[in-house]
């Protein structure tokens, strides 16, 4: 199994939307008790699956995203066993009959065999998301890039054409069929932008649901170690 592959293992699951495609999910917390063979249903990081941007519009975690983000761990994959080899061992216990903090530490007893302490799995996994921060980063800039591509020379064409229509105003009868496909442009134009919008809207969310999840498991993942692994 691939790095990514092993990364969706462990920090998503994937389930099937009603037009029977596949998206991204956090993988759900386990919470099982020797005493009761029920489990609590699961329930991802606060924040996980969905993000909202100051607009108040929502995105979803996307599959082109999480591999954006996984293939960035990847490139700075730490040697060793480190926090990603312990989240496998986390994910490999999550079907045993035994609690959380049982889980943990059944997990560390594997990884101390391999020279894994409390600290180098925490200080792993705040490396992480060093990284992923830095890939936020990375999108923050694009996307303002992408911003001035897509919208900003737009909205200069349509002042100079508001200009030019105003000019054209003044000879009605000589200008009229030229006003007439002015405006029609400029309706063009707008139109474009709204759909520039839009789209640029959407792709910020879905980074940022798709960052949330994996950010959020891991700050839940390095309190966990901090509070059950001594």
């Amino acid at each position: 199994m691939g790095f990514l592959d092993r990364m969706k293992s462990v920090f998503l699951v994937e389930e099937e939307n009603s037009g029977g495609k596949k998206t991204p999910k956090a993988a759900p917390k386990k919470r099982a008790t020797k005493a009761s063979p029920k489990q609590t249903p699961p329930t991802a990081p606060k924040g996980a699956e969905v993000a909202q941007s100051p607009e108040g519009k929502k995105g979803k975690a996307t599959t082109k995203f999480m591999e954006i983000l996984f293939g960035a761990m990847e490139k700075h994959n730490l040697d060793g066993f480190d926090y990603i080899e312990f989240k496998e061992s986390l994910k490999s216990l999550e079907k045993m009959p035994m609690d959380e903090q049982t889980r943990f530490q059944s997990a560390f007893a594997m990884a101390k065999t391999m020279g894994a302490t409390p600290k180098k799995l925490i200080d792993a996994a705040a490396h992480y998301m060093k990284v992923l921060q830095h890939e936020e980063n990375k999108f923050e800039q694009a996307l303002a890039n992408q911003r001035t591509r897509q919208i900003g020379g737009r909205e200069k064409q349509i002042k100079d054409l508001e200009v030019g229509i105003q000019q054209r105003a003044k000879q009605i009868k000589k200008l009229t069929q030229e006003i007439e496909q002015s405006q029609k442009q400029l309706e063009a134009i707008k139109g474009e932008i709204s759909g520039a919008v839009s789209k640029v809207e959407t792709t910020k969310n879905n980074f940022i649901a798709s960052y949330n999840i994996v950010i959020a498991q891991i700050q839940d993942d390095v309190e966990k170690m901090k509070k059950y692994l001594k």
